[in-house]
């Protein structure tokens, strides 16, 4: 395997293919065709089939999975191929993906519950929760010297974490000296791969808490005055550090506590059990059209636990567990009779946050708003709100159609195919099939 995997990879990075998985709305049969939805569900979206049939059938993934649904109504899903290529197991709602930056709605909703309770508000300064904060510095040029810096002039807030307007960097994003002080300071909150691919793995030096990871944050300079761009962040791992001071419990117990076991999720972790790999699928890179082992299942990076629990990009979820997810947003926080979230917090974390005067030009969210943790519609779009993964998944709601909608598959970089910008597109076509978008 590693000789097929090792000079495939040469000259793609980690930070190449984790920075692909942000891209958000932004020949021969290789399979056989599996599918498990009933003809009802391909006849209501043959768009969506389409697409489907189209990657997996066409050979260019292993599987895909489409979760769709209104209301509070069952999903409907339409899948094809197999959770590892070569292998029989069907892709089926139950399989497990890494669903990378899709962990950030979840983290902001924790954060929304917090806020909705009193016991964070909305606006408030980080430094009044973690006091390391209270004095940050601020590069003189976005992604210039690290040593020319200025004091900031607005405190960083919780608002700003919950929107990537805190002015804090990325290393999948930032280029120069603090792209490299934040991998030299193991501020590197996400994980590809256990095989020795080159640029693929963490750094040596990780923070081995939420603690530690948020205290060595604290000593980096902001890339951004706070409040001022939108510029894609390590602001919803932050966060997680925020949910476990304020809430008195680790971050990824009150997540369990809080939303996957009153929403019943009970297929979502930061570390898959072991006893579980029999439905994990493999991820795989994509390169020339081909697509090569990147984490095979069975030795996956994901059967390790985490140096922390990353709230930006470190869950794996079932298509059933994250659509129950949706579903209680789409009840404005109830789902099956049991009220998960208020109404207000799930509104609010739904609506766009962003500070006024945000600059989104150019970014991936020009035109749109931001919510807790995902893309808030604006205009034709109002009432949706989701985001994607760094590989190939993507989810959203949309309040004002009653409709919530999955993508799950597991390729990288996720730019490789548009299946993130075809999937809403599917989508829409099939909801006004026949009719005029109003």
């Amino acid at each position: 395997m590693r000789s097929e995997v090792l000079p495939a990879f040469q000259g793609l990075s980690r930070r190449d293919i984790m920075r692909a998985g942000m891209l958000v709305g932004a020949g021969a049969t290789l399979f056989p065709r599996l599918a498990f939805a009933s003809a009802a569900a391909e006849a209501q979206w043959p768009a969506v089939t389409q697409l489907l049939d189209g990657y997996v059938s066409g050979g260019k993934l292993p599987g895909m999975i489409a979760a769709l649904g209104w209301g509070s109504a069952a999903p409907e899903s339409i899948a094809r191929g197999v959770e590892t290529k070569g292998e029989a197991a069907p892709v089926t709602m139950d399989s497990l993906f890494r669903v990378y930056s899709m962990t950030k709605p979840v983290t902001g909703m924790a954060a929304m519950i917090l806020i909705d309770e009193g016991r964070l508000r909305l606006d408030q300064p980080l430094s009044d929760v973690l006091p390391k904060f209270a004095k940050m510095q601020v590069q003189v040029t976005p992604d210039g010297s690290i040593t020319d810096l200025r004091p900031a002039k607005t405190p960083i807030t919780i608002r700003h974490l919950l929107t990537h307007t805190a002015g804090l960097g990325y290393s999948i994003i930032q280029k120069g000296p603090i792209k490299a002080a934040y991998e030299q300071a193991g501020i590197v909150p996400g994980q590809i791969t256990r095989l020795p691919l080159p640029g693929m793995q963490q750094p040596a030096d990780m923070p081995r808490s939420l603690a530690e990871f948020a205290d060595r944050l604290a000593d980096l300079p902001l890339v951004y005055e706070p409040g001022t761009q939108w510029s894609y962040s390590v602001a919803l791992d932050l966060l997680g550090r925020v949910i476990e001071v304020v809430s008195g419990q680790p971050f990824d117990r009150f997540l369990h506590d809080r939303i996957f076991g009153p929403t019943g999720m009970d297929s979502s972790w930061f570390q898959v059990p072991k006893s579980e790999v029999g439905r994990l699928t493999s991820n795989y890179g994509v390169l020339g059209g081909f697509v090569v082992p990147l984490d095979p299942a069975p030795s996956s990076i994901y059967l390790d636990p985490p140096a922390f629990p990353f709230g930006g990009a470190g869950l794996v979820s079932s298509p059933r567990d994250y659509d129950r997810f949706l579903t209680m947003l789409l009840g404005y926080g109830v789902i099956g009779g049991r009220r998960v979230m208020s109404e207000a917090a799930v509104r609010l974390g739904t609506s766009n946050l962003l500070p006024a005067g945000t600059a989104t030009d150019g970014t991936m969210i020009a035109g749109a708003g931001f919510g807790a943790g995902g893309r808030v519609g604006i205009g034709v779009d109002a009432g949706t709100y989701g985001w994607a993964g760094a590989a190939g998944t993507i989810a959203f709601i949309n309040h004002r159609v009653g409709n919530r909608a999955g993508l799950y598959t597991q390729y990288m970089p996720s730019e490789a195919y548009p299946v993130q910008r075809d999937f809403p597109k599917a989508v829409i076509a099939d909801l006004f099939r026949g009719k005029k978008a109003a």
